[in-house]
């Protein structure tokens, strides 16, 4: 025991007194203090003074939207009236020529007034007699246009050679139309005509299905001979006449 405690003491002794950090541990802990207060206050200081000039902007801005802005109105102007426009100048010509009087006669008749009398002879006066358009149907009329070829009939045997010399003319000159064939049309067509007082044919009239069987129709019509006119009464008269027409495809 006496040996170790020889030993220690000998170790104590040979320590350094500057080697001893336990010395100045205070000063250092006032030194660490007085920093991390500085740096403390100088960061508090920073961020108060940011704050503080966000606030001074703001309310000089909110002082700035409150001020009154002055409206301005457009005063609009009338244009001046258009000067008057300036009269016209009138020229007045002196006319020195002579002009004759003209003496206008009364044509007013008196007692006093003598009428010359005129002897006139009715043979001597041509009155022309206007031929009023008479239309008589096909069926009442007393004597029915005469189709060509079929002159010399009796009355009876003349409406059948008209029906049909028409349904041969017809079949003669019937062609289907390429548009209606192409798109499968069919149907028919009423057509009615006048054989007028001059025996030809006019106002014809279709109705049908389809304008081209109409066109086809009307010009099947168009091409019927002159006729003999039909008469009423020994006059000739225009004599309306209708036929069906009919367009089938095969």
């Amino acid at each position: 025991m006496s040996i170790n405690s020889q030993n220690l003491t000998a170790m104590r002794v040979k320590k350094n007194p500057k080697a001893d950090l336990n010395r100045n541990s205070g000063l250092y802990f006032v030194m660490g203090l007085a920093i991390v207060l500085f740096v403390t206050w100088r960061a508090l200081e920073y961020r108060t003074y940011d704050s503080v000039q966000d606030e001074i902007v703001m309310l000089v801005d909110a002082e700035s939207l409150d001020e009154d802005v002055p409206l301005t109105e457009m005063i609009r102007t009338t244009p001046p009236p258009p000067p008057p426009a300036a009269p016209e100048v009138i020229e007045v010509i002196e006319d020195t020529d002579d002009v004759e009087e003209t003496v206008i006669e009364s044509t007013e008749i008196t007692q006093d007034t003598e009428i010359a009398s005129v002897d006139l002879d009715a043979s001597e006066i041509d009155v022309e007699e206007e031929e009023e358009d008479i239309s008589v149907p096909f069926a009442v009329i007393e004597e029915i246009p005469v189709f060509p070829g079929c002159e010399g009939l009796s009355a009876a045997d003349q409406r059948d050679c008209f029906n049909q010399k028409m349904m041969e003319h017809v079949q003669k000159n019937f062609m289907y139309p390429k548009t209606a064939e192409e798109l499968g049309i069919e149907g028919r067509v009423f057509v009615q005509f006048v054989i007028g007082r001059d025996g030809k044919i006019t106002k014809i009239r279709t109705r049908g299905p389809d304008p081209s069987l109409e066109k086809e129709a009307q010009r099947i019509i168009a091409a019927l001979p002159q006729m003999i006119p039909g008469k009423q009464r020994n006059r000739n008269v225009s004599v309306p006449y209708s036929i069906p027409i009919n367009f089938k495809l095969m």
